[in-house]
């Protein structure tokens, strides 16, 4: 394996371990205030520990993400020198800028929430938690500004061979940074919705805590439908719409469409054979991604096989799987929170103990979509690290070798896999602590 193939995986491994607790911290942060504001308005004192017991968890997520976070910055410089010094002045501004929401507003306010009740007062300790959410936004903001720009570079212009920032509002406000922030963000939500709902789930088939565990679902559940069905319409969809503007091979490389068509299918399930082109054992609605696309079923959709070779995705069978997948865990998450929801409004779903498995077991695959989402964005960008900008290949640092690479990488391996099982310890004996 090469270099540039390594550098890749190091910085694909990392940022996806990463990504596992940012997930949870951000979409809690919205949850945690709306538990708090069930205790301001009600007097509930249930709230009120629930709320205190999803920040305990937050505080361990957010340690974690600090910590497996600080080697991304490094290997900017360590492993995309070339990238860092062409485009540094751009990523920089915004990465500044989630540093300092994520480490001193958001740190400082969760301090102030976890230790700071009894001097700030209820209300005190509500913006407490306001200003925790603020800050973990904000920060997810940052983030996706500097991936949207990657993927549709705006407000910049050439000086010698580096790029220079022209317009910081235009990068605040980048087309794409729209869809693409409100779909993560979404994500998020449903990722914590479902960790509240199957912790709820868990201790409610366990006979334990039923009060918080009944007011967890209670605010989860539609928090986690409402956020599901967002994901799906209008994110998502509006998502796509940039995708197959900006980015038409990679739309058709998601979707698995190599011909050209005026009634282009939907594609549910199939296998991409990439010797013929063609894919294996489809099942599709006809006709759907034409209407999807165009809101017309006549829609031309361009094929793959019309594109230059060097505007395919790198790896295209593996963009289309992420994709699928992604999309499929989606739907059975409005189909779970459904069924939640109505058994939630009937009354009956702290005793459906099918109910109550399904959002259990249902706990890992947010975190695995999430995951398929970003490596859609990211496997649909190559070869390009700043779309049409520069190519992944003349991004890599120039004086790294491949054993270099290797060796920083196992070593990664092993210290995650400590971090993991330090936080399975950490937070599993929080769980069984309980909120009470």
């Amino acid at each position: 394996m090469d270099a540039l193939s390594l550098h890749r995986l190091q910085f694909a491994f990392t940022a996806g371990f990463h990504y596992l607790f940012p997930q949870l911290t951000m979409g809690l942060a919205l949850l945690i205030v709306v538990l708090k504001t069930l205790a301001l308005r009600k007097g509930d004192p249930v709230y009120d520990r629930s709320a205190k017991f999803w920040a305990r968890i937050f505080g361990l997520n957010f340690l974690m993400g600090v910590v497996t976070g600080i080697p991304l910055e490094f290997e900017f410089g360590t492993n995309w020198a070339r990238f860092s010094e062409a485009a540094g002045g751009v990523i920089g501004q915004t990465l500044a800028m989630e540093g300092t929401f994520s480490f001193f507003l958001e740190s400082t306010f969760l301090g102030f929430f976890l230790y700071g009740e009894k001097r700030l007062g209820p209300r005190g300790h509500w913006w407490a938690a306001f200003l925790v959410f603020l800050g973990s936004w904000l920060s997810g903001y940052f983030i996706v500004a500097t991936n949207a720009w990657m993927q549709h570079p705006v407000g910049y212009e050439i000086r010698d061979g580096e790029i220079v920032l022209t317009s910081f509002l235009a990068l605040l406000t980048n087309p794409w940074l729209v869809g693409q922030y409100l779909h993560t963000m979404l994500g998020a939500v449903v990722t914590a919705s479902f960790v509240m709902a199957g912790t709820a789930a868990y201790y409610l088939l366990g006979g334990r805590h039923e009060t918080e565990a009944r007011a967890f679902l209670r605010v989860s559940v539609p928090a986690g439908l409402a956020a599901a069905l967002l994901l799906a319409f209008p994110t998502g969809d509006s998502q796509a719409k940039l995708v197959y503007k900006h980015q038409p091979a990679t739309f058709a490389a998601m979707e698995g469409h190599f011909e050209t068509s005026p009634r282009a299918p939907l594609v549910l399930i199939g296998q991409p054979d990439m010797g013929r082109l063609e894919l294996d054992n489809p099942l599709h609605v006809p006709g759907m991604l034409s209407f999807l696309t165009h809101y017309r079923f006549t829609g031309e959709i361009k094929g793959l096989r019309d594109f230059p070779r060097e505007e395919w995705p790198d790896n295209v069978p593996l963009l289309y799987y992420a994709y699928h997948i992604m999309a499929g865990l989606g739907t059975i998450f409005i189909g779970a929170m459904a069924l939640a929801a109505w058994r939630l409004w009937r009354g009956t779903l702290h005793v459906s103990r099918a109910t109550l498995w399904i959002l259990l077991l249902l706990i890992p695959f947010p975190y695995i979509a999430n995951t398929a989402g970003w490596m859609t964005a990211e496997l649909g960008r190559q070869p390009w690290v700043i779309h049409g900008l520069m190519r992944t290949r003349d991004a890599a640092s120039e004086n790294v070798a491949e054993g270099n690479v290797l060796f920083t990488l196992i070593g990664f391996l092993g210290l995650y896999a400590l971090l993991a099982l330090l936080f399975a310890v950490l937070a599993g004996r929080e769980v069984e602590k309980g909120p009470a």
